[in-house]
């Protein structure tokens, strides 16, 4: 195929730019080095207009085709961020950054997005425009969302928007999609059970905040198991339990627990919700103590449209031959915000036999850059075909 040709001769250099990232992480919104580099390949490409500043630290790039009689505007993104890990890879071009590590890939997302930026503005062969979008913040910080509020999708006219992600246990450069729910929503709850410390020697005269907090904490583990339908998908998980006192000889004043609910519908989301804090309110008042609970919802259900999945899958089968079924994932993913604005749809693309994202051992694959970027660029040069 000659787009998979063309990235073959250009993977040497997307290569490059990738382990250049990878080199230099950085984290949530402070991708200042890495949005700079991402601008001027742009401007180096061509590319009709570059805007950065965009959801604070995002950059886009506008790219015309050689006609525009349909229209249409297509948005294709990639994000930028980088996780806080030590890496362990003992790569050549591992980390320059103490703490800091590109363990989900998005070093080669950005880099194959940037590829098909090139080939893009190299070819014009597509009736349309095409919106480059290299978004910050996608691990925690909602940079999807921040350049939807910015107003990205209505200045530029996006019509429809697709996204992409490596897959580790996938064979390098095959492809994974499905319609509908497809990423989980990611919810954070803060846990504070107070009561009254004192001597260990005299609990009678306490109010014993870390027997509290241990009922909790087996007590919510019932609402997946006893309130939610076993159909539909929930894990709710404590992740961090920690006492106001240290001390040996001291039942303490306060427990905070910390931890996370995943779901994939509205309807688990607002039951866990409610279940947490009438639990916990509950076993407090049983053991004659307080709980004070906040729950923050994160990033929403990713849902992929049903004729932009379908239409994506044959990308992918024109570019690797097939593509499978993918399966729920409960992790979150802030495409999610995009895709409440506009249709589109999100795929995976296949990392071969590497450690996991977020594992301080991961790896991108180079193998997968000609695959992931034919993907791109066959989206842009099918969906809006040269007139």
């Amino acid at each position: 195929m000659p787009v998979k040709n063309r990235f073959a001769e250009l993977q040497t250099e997307i290569t490059a730019w990738r382990r250049d990232l990878h080199e230099n992480p950085e984290i949530l919104f402070e991708t200042h080095r890495t949005s700079a580099l991402v601008a001027d390949r742009l401007k180096e490409f061509g590319c009709d207009e570059i805007v950065t500043g965009i959801g604070r630290t995002g950059v886009v790039g506008v790219i015309k085709g050689k006609t525009d009689t349909s229209g249409k505007v297509i948005g294709l993104r990639a994000d930028m961020d980088a996780l806080p890990i030590h890496e362990q890879t003992g790569l050549d071009y591992r980390s320059k950054t103490d703490g800091a590590m590109h363990a989900c890939g998005h070093d080669g997302h950005t880099a194959m997005l940037l590829g098909a930026a090139k080939y893009l503005s190299e070819t014009r062969n597509f009736d349309g425009t095409v919106v480059v979008i290299f978004q910050p913040a996608e691990e925690g910080g909602g940079g999807g969302k921040e350049m939807c509020d910015d107003g990205m999708m209505d200045r530029w006219g996006i019509q429809e928007v697709y996204g992409m992600h490596n897959w580790p246990g996938r064979p390098v450069g095959s492809f994974a999609i499905r319609p509908g729910a497809f990423f989980a929503a990611t919810d954070q709850f803060d846990i504070t059970f107070e009561g009254k410390g004192g001597h260990a020697a005299k609990p009678h005269e306490t109010v014993d905040t870390t027997v509290m907090a241990a009922q909790a904490v087996l007590a919510l583990q019932t609402i997946a198991s006893r309130n939610a339908d076993p159909t539909d998908q929930l894990v709710v998980s404590v992740t961090s339990f920690e006492t106001s006192s240290k001390a040996f000889n001291v039942i303490p004043q306060r427990v905070h627990l910390k931890g996370t609910v995943r779901t994939m519908s509205t309807g688990m989301r607002d039951l866990a919700e409610s279940r947490i804090k009438s639990v916990c309110a509950g076993i407090a008042d049983t053991f004659g103590g307080t709980a004070d609970v906040t729950y923050h919802r994160g990033y929403p259900v990713m849902v992929n449209h049903e004729e932009q999945t379908e239409f994506a899958a044959e990308v992918a089968k024109s570019v690797s031959g097939a593509c499978e079924d993918a399966p729920l994932v409960m992790g979150g993913e802030d495409f999610a915000f995009m895709l409440e604005e506009r249709p589109g749809a999100y795929i995976l693309v296949g990392n071969g036999d590497t450690a996991a994202v977020h594992h301080p051992e991961y790896n991108f694959n180079d193998d997968a850059i000609p695959a992931g970027c034919s993907w791109w660029a066959e989206i842009v040069e099918r969906r809006m075909p040269a007139a």
